[in-house]
């Protein structure tokens, strides 16, 4: 019996062992792209660190880095100028975020556990960082064929980036993705909003953005090109950087990485950029006829001096910290069945929510519309307990409490459409300029009494002029002469919201 237990739990270990197995991604350019032996591949590296000078990065928190992804002997010496850049700061995650070179698809792939290894040995997936993006949106997804490429072409975006991780910092864990190709602005988008939301809280996360630059020009025309796409980065300007692509101006080799990687940046207040190296393989070879550039960036934001306070990490006017897809879908059906239940039965459901986004204290408001008309919108501008709490209460606020409507009846509902907005914290405007319609929802207020409120969406649906907009405020929620906001005395304030609805889902 003994030893028949003996065998049961060697084989279910070696099963577990196979099973672990399976998510290690063994090295395939070790020998080619770089050195097959951990005592050469620490020498190169080693050698490389050694020969960065000391960086006038004047103490920045740098939060991402870009770096070439290229054979050693051409690019590792580039390279080494953000890994050491990045040392200043204690890194426990890296995410590498790199493009696809072989295999077509559709959103990003994210290596969702197991280790990776090279000569230096494994370095482990940071499983629990790597799932919050794979579950973040239906654009996400594991597939180990993007990581190893087409047969013949063994994908280089993520394994070149490995040994300089475990170089730099020999502790840390990695979340690799791969982004896929043709690029799409909403993949940008989530990619970027997936790592503000998955990171948010930690300082202890860098993101490696694998990408070269332009390919196989005479060295003069390769300058010149990569002046541009390298001053669109250092500029933090994706809209031009997006566009000289379009127009052939530039070659970035991943640039929509970049971008995601530059709106993430952005988003996390990391909002300057500065290139700390610049070569081609001309530096190394000698052979100007067709080259390939390199570029080692940092994306950063000034550490505050001693007698300054620390800023909040900026995502007060960029907006909410971004909710998942899932997020989204539970905050809607908290909604959903708050609004069926009150009207039905007058009574208002309890729910408990575990997720820590869900339990943030936010203002919110509850939309309901009937065939596309506004039946209802009553929410708090200002959270006043778990954000999840907030929409079943406004939920019910507005099935029943808008002056504007009777409270909604029990054969309304199955035309009963629930749109929700999440709002960030209010700031106070100088002037009507600051105002983008569209993007800000505005508050004017006067005195204790006289407060009105538009959503963003307002705007768009209605096509108004900014002046209409404000005019139609002050008169209409705030009970104030329509120019009231050009009255010094009057209080404007501006918001940014996620809206989304069941319609979306």
């Amino acid at each position: 019996m003994k030893n028949f237990v003996l065998m049961v739990v060697l084989f279910m270990a070696l099963q577990s062992s196979a099973r672990g197995d399976d998510n290690i991604k063994t090295a395939a350019l070790a020998g080619s792209w770089y050195p097959g032996t951990r005592a050469e591949l620490n020498s190169m590296l080693d050698g490389f660190f050694a020969a960065v000078p000391d960086l006038p990065t004047g103490g920045a928190d740098i939060g991402v880095i870009v770096s070439p992804h290229a054979g050693y002997f051409y690019a590792g010496g580039v390279a080494a100028y953000g890994f050491k850049a990045a040392q200043a700061k204690k890194i426990n995650t890296v995410v590498i975020l790199a493009p696809t070179h072989s295999i077509s698809f559709s959103g990003a792939s994210v290596w969702a556990d197991g280790a990776f290894e090279t000569p230096l040995g494994r370095v482990a997936v940071d499983a629990e960082l790597a799932q919050k993006i794979l579950s973040f949106d239906k654009r996400f997804s594991f597939r180990k064929d993007v990581f190893a490429g087409a047969p013949g072409h063994d994908e280089n975006s993520v394994e070149t980036q490995i040994p300089f991780v475990q170089k730099a910092f020999p502790q840390a864990k990695i979340v690799p993705i791969i982004m896929g190709y043709p690029p799409d602005g909403q993949t940008i988008a989530t990619v970027a909003d997936a790592l503000v939301t998955s990171i948010a809280g930690r300082s202890d996360v860098l993101v490696d953005v694998s990408v070269d630059q332009s390919h196989f020009h005479p060295d003069n025309d390769a300058h010149a090109i990569d002046a541009r796409g390298l001053g669109a980065i250092e500029k933090m300007d994706i809209d031009a950087l997006l566009a000289g692509h379009e127009k052939g101006e530039m070659e970035v080799d991943g640039f929509h990485v970049v971008a995601a990687a530059m709106l993430y940046a952005k988003k996390a207040d990391y909002g300057k950029a500065k290139v700390l190296k610049y070569a081609t393989s001309a530096d190394v070879t000698g052979d100007k006829d067709r080259v390939v550039g390199y570029a080692s960036i940092m994306m950063y934001r000034d550490k505050p001096s001693a007698a300054e306070p620390a800023q909040s990490s900026g995502v007060a006017e960029k907006g909410v910290l971004p909710l998942s897809e899932a997020q989204k879908k539970r905050l809607l059906q908290i909604a959903r069945e708050t609004t069926d239940a009150f009207v039905r039965t007058g009574k208002v459901p309890e729910f408990t929510e575990s997720d820590s986004r869900l339990q943030a204290e936010e203002g919110a408001f509850v939309t309901l519309t009937k065939q596309g008309q506004l039946r209802g919108c009553i929410g708090n501008i200002l959270g006043s307990g778990p954000l999840y709490r907030t929409i079943r209460d406004m939920a019910v606020a507005a099935s029943s409490q808008d002056p504007r409507f009777n409270a909604v009846t029990t054969d309304e509902l199955k035309d009963i459409s629930v749109e929700v907005s999440v709002l960030s914290k209010p700031r106070v405007v100088k002037g009507v300029d600051e105002i983008v319609l569209g993007k800000h929802g505005v508050i004017v207020s006067r005195g204790m009494f006289n407060r009105g409120v538009f959503l963003p969406q307002v705007a768009t649906e209605t096509g108004w002029t900014k002046e209409q907009f404000l005019s139609e405020l002050c008169s209409q929620k705030a009970g104030l002469p329509p120019l009231c906001w050009r009255d010094p005395m009057t209080t404007i304030e501006v918001f940014t919201a996620q809206v989304f609805g069941e319609k979306e889902q």
